[in-house]
Order: structure tokens, then C-alpha cells, then sequence
């Protein structure tokens, strides 16, 4: 077929590589992963015994991760020597804190997750303890140490919890200080059904299993709207590198985008109207994946 430009292996490559950051970026491990949850039977995300490596196993994700902070900056040194212009470079380092601001929101909702898995452990826990015998101060304080503490041990909100467990404290009090912790909001439950055992008499194994299972259906319920609205965060992202496709194809077809876009008025003025326009298409599909999540 003479006369039909044939696209070199590099533009497959590339596009390839597009495709695959899409599907990372947009949280294809995070889909995989509640897949295995789903078809596992509705199970608990993290395991009552080794909740403490799952903390440090997302410590460590989240600090992997930082390489993105400053692989903007490469990846716009890299494309302003192809294209021989500083533009790039400016926008990758301007690009620097977002991407920062990006992967903390994102470490605080990891962190938001294991929290709010510690506390249905430390329930289930609890309940194990109480139905083997223990009382309820030493029930709680095994089951803190278990469930609760981290990869550097209790922080102060679960060493006041555990402070006031061992030698007599207000419980309660302390159960609800701690629930305000982002993802803790279930010690809040927690320290009623105690209040309740002690002033009225009733089981507290009984009202913490109920208080768990109750958390693990809203947990659950969390997990399935995410697992929903993973598609439409899969399509923003793949939207959002579409010009980064075209500027592949272009370069594999034999044109020079870079020189027009780095190079020339039109190209600049293009280059602002796109980035405005990709700002404002990614900020309004965020505001409506937020509104579903709400």
C-alpha cells in the first residue's frame, strides 16, 4: 500500500503508555482490588490481624509516590528539549505544588480508610474478648493493642483510649475524643454502647457486634459507590490525555506540533485556550463524580 503513511513503533508506544498512566492514574489497582472484596464475599478490606502492615503499606505507597511530585518537572524538561523551548519546563514546575496538594488529599483519604477499618477491627476485637471471658477495660485494651496501634505505635488519640481503659478512666470520653479523627466517627458508637453497659446493665459484646456490623454495611456501602463512579474517574482521565494522543499521532504522521504549539502566536494562544479548557472539563468533572459520591 504506497503512499499510505505507516506509523512508526514509537507512536504505538507511546500511545500505549498514555493508555496505561490513564488506567493507573485513574485507580484500575483500586478497581482490581474491590473486585477481589466483592467476589471474596463482602469481607473486611483489611484484616483484623494485620491491620498494623496494612498501615505501613499505605505509608509507603503514599511516600512511593512522591516521585510524581517532581516527575512533572522532568516530564517538562524532557519535552522542552524536544520541542527547544522553556514553556514546558515552566508548566511542569508550576505543575509541582498541585501535584503535591493532589497526593496529600489523597494520603489523608488513605489514611481516612485504614482508620475507619481499625475501628470496625477494634470492635470485632473487642467482642472476641468480651465472649472469652475478659472484662470490659481489659477487653478493650487487648483489643487496642491488636487492632489499633500503628506502624510506630498508638498515636494520642488511641493511647488516651487505651490510658483510660487500663487504669480505670472515662472511657466513654475518651472513646468520643478519639472520634474525631477523620474515619473514626464509629468510636463515637462505641462509646454510647459502653455508657449503656455501664449505666443500664446491658451486654456490651452484644452492642459492639451490632456497632460493627453496622460499620462494615456503611463501609461496604462506601466501597460500592466508589466502585461505581470508578468508571466515570476512568473517562476523565482518559479525556484528559486525549491531547496528548493527538500530539503523538502528529508527531507519527510527520508534523511538528511542538514547533507550532512552542514556537508561534497561534500556537500559544492554543495552548492557553486548551489549557483553560482542559482545567474547566476536568474541575466539572470532578464536581459531578463529587456529587454522586455525596
Amino acid at each position: 500500500m504506497s503512499g499510505v503513511p505507516v506509523m512508526p513503533v514509537s507512536l504505538f508506544a507511546g500511545v500505549l503508555c498514555a493508555g496505561t498512566a490513564a488506567w493507573v492514574l485513574a485507580g484500575g489497582d483500586r478497581v482490581s482490588r474491590r473486585a477481589r472484596v466483592v467476589l471474596a464475599g463482602g469481607g473486611a478490606v483489611v484484616p483484623r490481624g494485620p491491620v498494623r502492615r496494612e498501615r505501613l503499606v499505605i505509608a509507603v505507597r503514599v511516600r512511593a509516590a512522591r516521585w510524581r511530585e517532581w516527575g512533572c518537572l522532568g516530564v517538562g524538561l524532557a519535552v522542552g528539549l524536544l520541542g527547544r523551548s522553556l514553556i514546558p519546563l515552566v508548566v511542569g514546575a508550576a505543575a509541582v505544588p498541585l501535584v503535591r496538594r493532589w497526593l496529600r488529599v489523597r494520603g489523608r483519604e488513605q489514611e481516612r480508610a485504614a482508620r475507619a477499618a481499625q475501628v470496625i477491627a477494634l470492635c470485632g476485637a473487642a467482642v472476641g474478648e468480651l465472649r472469652a471471658g475478659a472484662q470490659p477495660g481489659q477487653a478493650l485494651t487487648a483489643a487496642i493493642r491488636r487492632t489499633v496501634a500503628g506502624p510506630g505505635g498508638p498515636g494520642a488519640a488511641e493511647a488516651a483510649v487505651l490510658a483510660a481503659a487500663a487504669f480505670g478512666g472515662d472511657v466513654p470520653e475518651a472513646l468520643r475524643t478519639a472520634s474525631a479523627e477523620p474515619g473514626a466517627e464509629g468510636l463515637a458508637g462505641m462509646a454510647a454502647c459502653w455508657r449503656i453497659s455501664v449505666d443500664g446493665g446491658a451486654g456490651l459484646a452484644a452492642g459492639l457486634d451490632r456497632l460493627e456490623g453496622a460499620l462494615r454495611a456503611e463501609r461496604d456501602r462506601q466501597e460500592s459507590l466508589r466502585a461505581q463512579l470508578a468508571g466515570a474517574r476512568s473517562t476523565t482521565v482518559v479525556l484528559a490525555l486525549l491531547p496528548l494522543v493527538g500530539l503523538l499521532i502528529g508527531t507519527g504522521l510527520g508534523a511538528d506540533p511542538l514547533r507550532v504549539l512552542l514556537h508561534s502566536p497561534v500556537g500559544w494562544a492554543c495552548l492557553v485556550a486548551g489549557g483553560v479548557l482542559e482545567a474547566l472539563g476536568l474541575l466539572w468533572c470532578r464536581r459531578i463524580v463529587r456529587a454522586g459520591e455525596r
